[in-house]
């Protein structure tokens, strides 16, 4: 079985924030930092977490609203979303994408993790997964249906690791043309991939959501295992 619970992460202005972090059965292996969705370290993040335990990684999902409010844990109802919208606004990204880089450094420095760091995010979480790729902290990352992307592509020159995307072809809220624009920006680069799941719309990868489509999350969530297993590993 998996171990869970909540760590502090000091980040460079020494004002601590948390993270929930889950170890794999075995105790060690590759790290994986976890991004959430403006719903917060939720219920389902935490499931996700526990399951890419599962699979050998030792995970660590920061808290990214830490500064507005912590351990946030907001469901799918409208009230939810309302407030996770709220949230989202009044996130600085370039200070939370950050966070995020302060967190793959604290997980790379844990005794439980014996190989190499990877990030991987999931619509909110995606933009940040692919903001801290270009910083160069992690080995590789994963972005699913990472909203804003297109808008950060001045950056994508600086990212040289693996990178895969995941986006979702009925997608509501990232038009084909950011999409677009974000395979001309990788063009030819063979550290990068780009999926595209037709007939399912944004945040087809979450179980909570009327949008969960499981044929398109088991695809997706396969793809991501293979890209850890052959980035991280060893």
């Amino acid at each position: 079985m998996t171990s869970e619970k909540w760590i502090t992460i000091s980040p460079a202005d020494k004002n601590t924030f948390s993270g929930y972090l889950a170890l794999p059965p075995a105790g060690t292996g590759p790290g994986l930092v976890l991004i959430q969705e403006i719903w917060g370290v939720n219920d389902h993040i935490r499931a996700v977490a526990e399951q890419y335990a599962l699979d050998g990684f030792v995970v660590l999902a920061p808290d990214v609203f830490w500064r507005q409010q912590t351990r946030t844990n907001l469901g799918y109802t409208e009230a939810g979303t309302a407030e996770a919208f709220e949230l989202m606004k009044g996130t600085d990204f370039s200070q939370a994408a950050e966070d995020v880089v302060t967190a793959i450094e604290h997980l790379r420095g844990l005794p439980q993790v014996s190989g190499k760091v990877g990030v991987l995010g999931f619509c909110m979480g995606g933009q940040l997964a692919y903001r801290a790729a270009a910083s160069g902290k992690p080995d590789a990352a994963v972005s699913y249906y990472g909203g804003g992307i297109q808008n950060h592509l001045n950056v994508a020159g600086q990212i040289s690791q693996p990178i895969l995307f995941h986006y979702a072809g009925l997608d509501g809220l990232i038009p084909t043309s950011a999409v677009d624009q974000v395979r001309r920006a990788f063009n030819g680069q063979k550290h990068a991939s780009i999926h595209n799941y037709e007939e399912v719309d944004h945040g087809f990868n979450c179980w909570g959501r009327p949008a969960y489509n499981q044929r398109a999350a088991a695809l997706a969530r396969g793809r991501t295992l293979v890209f850890l297993a052959q980035h991280l590993a060893g």
